[in-house]
């Protein structure tokens, strides 16, 4: 099917995001980040614009077998609401148990759960965007979780498939739908692609066009601007975005959405006095959240994130890149020009990137995808996330 792209188009283009019971005006997601998406992160980009934020993978062993760091990762701010959790498993057993865990704790009020994860030491378990691959297990681990659940909005991410001979997305979805999940989000990519390369965003819209017109859509994939969000939207009919990467030093971006999609023009671009205010304020809530030396430490990996661009020389950089407390980040921030304007050629991908390459998976994964079979040690190693 070749999917006809409408020009991108001004005002608001999409009703509010429906998620289960909860209503979000903004149709913006954030994308679950391992080592980004923590509270302090979360708070932040909440305090640029409307959407709906979801926190670091959590594994489901780790939470039914109460690891602490499992624990102290289910962090939410008092008013953050709905409180979205995502949730990793490859064991139905165990992805039960967990989403009766969060329910009978009251952990959250949404569960995402991951088949989008492309990383090795995901995929040779058989886990992340390797799973859909197996549908009738697939099947079994989303209906674990919606019944584990109970009243409380499930919600499946993935990718378009394994590789380019291995698409599972349509198949998945309408399985993930058939099991119980309100909502689907769809990186468009494959899991063999992993960051590399361009999205395809008509799988987006071939996926909308086969799911049921009451369940949301979510597009994932190269949103890097305002722009990006209103043109994906135009030329898929999803009805929201997530956003990754493209919020990487650069949480604003969800004030820039919130106003696109309402109508409204967009603020202007920061100057890097203001890019520097924004960074301060990321440490101080990393630093609420996790104690002054992690937190400073945390912050650490943003800096060449909102410099980038920047006329900010290698010894700054550096020296920001190895800050201390808030007290020296106060210091090196006042060296830079506050008055310097934001670089155009500060737009675009940012973040991890790399290259495509071949998919690990365990041994004979591909020989039958309706095997339901758990695959030996799959659900047994754990760190929290």
């Amino acid at each position: 099917m070749t999917v006809q792209y409408a020009p991108a188009r001004r005002g608001r283009v999409l009703p509010p995001l429906r998620i289960g019971p909860y209503r979000v005006d903004t149709p913006v997601v954030l994308a679950p980040m391992a080592g980004i998406t923590n509270a302090g992160f979360r708070r932040l980009c909440r305090e640029q614009g409307a959407g709906y934020y979801v926190c670091e993978m959590i594994t489901a062993r780790g939470l039914v077998e109460k690891n602490p760091l499992t624990f102290r990762m289910i962090a939410f701010d008092r008013d953050e609401h709905p409180r979205s959790m995502q949730l990793y498993g490859v064991d139905p057993a165990s992805m039960r148990r967990a989403a009766e865990m969060i329910v009978e704790r009251d952990l959250a009020d949404h569960i995402d759960m991951n088949f989008g994860c492309p990383v090795p030491k995901v995929t040779r378990r058989g886990g992340g965007a390797a799973l859909p691959f197996k549908r009738k297990l697939f099947e079994r681990i989303v209906r674990a979780a919606v019944e584990g659940a109970g009243d409380r909005p499930v919600t499946v991410k993935m990718r378009i498939g394994i590789d380019d001979e291995h698409h599972t997305h349509l198949e998945a979805a309408r399985i993930a739908v058939d099991s119980g999940a309100v909502a689907v989000a769809l990186h468009a990519r494959t899991a063999s692609q992993r960051y590399s390369g361009a999205a395809d965003w008509s799988a987006i819209a071939r996926l909308r066009e086969a799911v049921p017109a009451h369940v949301p859509v979510l597009g994932n994939g190269d949103i890097f601007s305002a722009q990006d969000g209103l043109d994906m939207v135009a030329r898929t009919g999803c009805d929201g975005v997530v956003v990754g990467r493209g919020c990487l030093g650069r949480p604003w971006l969800f004030g820039d959405l919130e106003a696109a999609f309402s109508g409204r023009d967009l603020p202007a671009p920061p100057n890097l006095g203001q890019v520097a205010a924004t960074l301060r304020r990321h440490a101080v809530l990393l630093c609420e959240h996790m104690g002054d030396h992690k937190g400073i430490r945390d912050v650490r990996k943003h800096v060449a994130w909102y410099l980038k661009g920047f006329p900010v020389g290698s010894d700054l950089r550096r020296s920001l890149g190895m800050v201390t407390s808030i007290e020296h980040l106060d210091e090196l921030l006042a060296e830079l020009d506050p008055d310097e304007p934001f670089p155009a050629d500060a737009d675009g991908p940012r973040g991890r990137q790399g290259s495509p390459g071949r998919v690990v998976l365990p041994e004979h994964w591909l020989d039958d995808p309706d095997d339901p079979s758990v695959p030996f040690g799959a659900d047994v190693e754990h760190s929290g996330g």
